[in-house]
């Protein structure tokens, strides 16, 4: 048995040199899902963490983003700092014109913060479900009252099929919902999954956002292109291509496959979505309406 005082696994890091994808991204493309880390000694990790991720500088982000042809950047506050967003802040702070930000908060927070962390770019909360390090189901409705004001969304990490009644659940929070990774549920389970088929219901209803991202996360397959994510993918485009965003979680730090190339994985989402004016929409419409 493991000790809880021991270190949480390590997480390689990301390819060191990935390839440049095949696919022609649009001009002002948005990355909507990703992460930076450390260093730690500025920035240490919270002590009840899931993983230990590897060094991931802002620096080495924006240089990813140039070479995929993504203009703007979406950073995701991970689970291993829980609710200290310094990291996020500071890097929003850097790049204020190419970059937002989605926060871990606790309800307690003062309006000051919240006023603070708009100015910079945040323009969203996550409650993440599956690691620990994250924020409640129970804090959710607490939180919303909270960001109402600001025009905030809340973005949640969970797995779908493991999570009862979310649709009547998310209708009470009252304000915009985003659904990472596309709702991280066996990819074995395929598109009839009846909770995959209330998702699809909830985007075409304009009730939630999804993210096409994150494949490894939740397919049965070792190695791109993650076939059984493929139907998933492309029944959430098809669906309602006016609710998707994508993101590359780079540097794909719960990621317990071999680790991707970035252009590769770019690619995919020229198999899941066929049509450039869908797309586009994906790309760029989007996510500058939800992130302001």
């Amino acid at each position: 048995m493991t000790s809880p005082t021991a270190e949480p696994p390590p997480v390689p890091p990301p390819q060191p040199s990935p390839s440049r994808p095949r696919l022609a991204l649009p001009a002002g493309a948005w990355d909507c899902h990703c992460h930076v880390f450390g260093p730690t000694d500025r920035y240490p990790y919270w002590p009840d963490r899931s993983y230990t991720p590897p060094a991931a500088s802002l620096a080495r982000y924006l240089g990813l983003l140039d070479l995929l042809g993504v203009e703007h950047g979406v950073l995701v506050q991970p689970s291993v700092y829980g609710t200290d967003n310094r990291m996020m802040v500071d890097s929003l702070k850097a790049e204020p014109r190419r970059l937002r930000g989605v926060a871990v908060i606790d309800p307690s927070i003062s309006d000051r913060e919240l006023e603070a962390m708009h100015a910079v770019g945040v323009r969203g909360v996550r409650i993440n479900l599956l690691f620990r390090g994250g924020v409640s189901f129970a804090a959710a409705e607490a939180i919303a009252d909270r960001i109402r004001p600001l025009g905030w969304h809340i973005q949640f990490l969970l797995d779908i099929s493991q999570t009862p009644e979310l649709r009547p659940a998310l209708k009470r929070l009252r304000l915009p919902v985003v659904i990472d990774h596309m709702g991280h549920f066996p990819a074995s389970a395929g598109t009839g999954l009846p909770a995959f088929r209330e998702l699809l219901a909830m985007l075409k209803g304009g009730e939630a956002w999804v993210k096409l991202s994150g494949p490894y996360l939740f397919t049965r397959r070792p190695d791109l292109p993650y076939a059984d994510v493929t139907p998933i993918a492309r029944a959430l485009a098809e669906a309602a291509p006016g609710r998707c965003v994508w993101g590359t979680d780079w540097p794909h730090p719960a990621n317990k496959l071999a680790m991707p190339d970035d252009g590769p994985l770019t690619d995919l989402l020229g198999d899941w979505v066929t049509d450039e004016t869908a797309r586009r929409r994906i790309l760029v419409e989007n996510p500058k309406q939800l992130y302001d």
